[in-house]
């Protein structure tokens, strides 16, 4: 099978390209040369686009601009690369006969609906919640998301839509966070309810390639297995660590050796049902795991995240965090 990986030289893109070309040809493209990266250009060239997809059984499309680009990139560069650019895969895809289209999405597209108001329980964060989008970033996400549905009605070309939580390495953007917390205290309580492994990610991303033809169209949300349910979400909103240490006794002899703690308030939980049930997808990576590993290592990220490392989404630093916060 011949695939063609958009953002190839990314934390995602690189992943997918290491995972895949084990058994499959692999083309790989971005605007940034890398080992992983065959052809170097912009999707946002539709002539580009057109000579890579040239045999291409299946489309992953990880390129994209992020959340950390909302204060360095214009709203129009965010609508170039996002949109007419996974316009210009779409279009070419469905002209080179290809089986089917992965779009790696983001739950980021949820917005201000994963906030709930204040006195309110938390949000449970399913493929039925109506997106409100609150940035550039999300807006051109949910419409590129549009137009992959809107090929697969018109065109029949087979798309998947992956709605992926946090699996970025770098520390998070909001200072007040990294001052109470170490960085992998605040990433392993995440896995409780909004971030997921790039092992996982990738794993995701196999078993839609998979199962594109057979569905036709679906979005789905890929985050680690919560343990929570609908009934915890009032208290997870006041007093979250008790309802982790109902769950998981165990975790606070472990948090206390480290001198790590829970958040006192968790607002959203993610769940991941849908995409367990329809793509046969099963992650690895989640709270429980998390914890064994506690136990005999220091080490909670997978052998494909060490591999890959952090990238950062900037050439330059920053003062304030790993990027800046508009």
């Amino acid at each position: 099978m011949k695939v063609l990986v958009t953002g190839s030289a990314g934390h995602l893109g690189e992943a997918l390209v290491r995972t895949l070309r084990k058994d499959h040809q692999v083309v790989g493209l971005d605007i940034k040369a890398s080992p992983f990266t065959t052809s170097t250009g912009s999707i946002t060239d539709r002539d580009f686009v057109k000579e890579n997809m040239q045999g291409i059984n299946v489309v992953l499309h990880t390129a994209t601009l992020h959340k950390p680009h909302v204060a360095t990139h214009t709203p129009q560069q965010f609508v170039d690369t996002n949109i007419t650019g996974t316009l210009n895969l779409l279009q070419e895809a469905v002209a080179a006969g290809v089986e089917a289209f992965v779009f790696t999405s983001t739950t980021s597209v949820f917005g201000d609906a994963l906030v709930p108001p204040a006195g309110a329980a938390a949000a449970w964060i399913t493929e039925t919640v109506t997106p409100v989008p609150k940035n550039i970033y999300g807006v051109t996400k949910a419409a590129a998301e549009d137009l992959c549905q809107l090929y697969y009605r018109n065109s029949g070309l087979p798309c998947l839509v992956l709605r992926t939580s946090r699996f970025f390495p770098e520390e998070d953007d909001n200072r007040k966070m990294r001052e109470i917390y170490p960085d992998s205290n605040l990433k392993a309580n995440e896995f409780l309810y909004r971030r997921v492994e790039i092992e996982d990610v990738v794993s995701a991303h196999l078993a839609a390639m998979e199962r594109a033809r057979s569905i036709g169209f679906g979005t789905y949300i890929i985050s680690a297995t919560t343990p929570f349910q609908q009934a915890d979400l009032w208290d997870l909103r006041t007093k979250a660590h008790e309802v982790v240490k109902r769950l998981y006794p165990e975790y606070l002899a472990i948090y206390e050796q480290r001198g790590w703690k829970m958040f006192p308030a968790i607002d959203r939980v993610y769940v991941n049902e849908l995409a367990r049930r329809e793509l046969g997808w099963e992650p690895k990576y989640n709270f429980r795991y998390l914890l064994e590993q506690l136990k005999n290592t220091n080490e909670l990220r997978s052998q494909l995240a060490r591999e890959i490392g952090a990238k950062g989404y900037h050439a330059e630093k920053f003062t304030e965090g790993p990027y800046p916060v508009d």
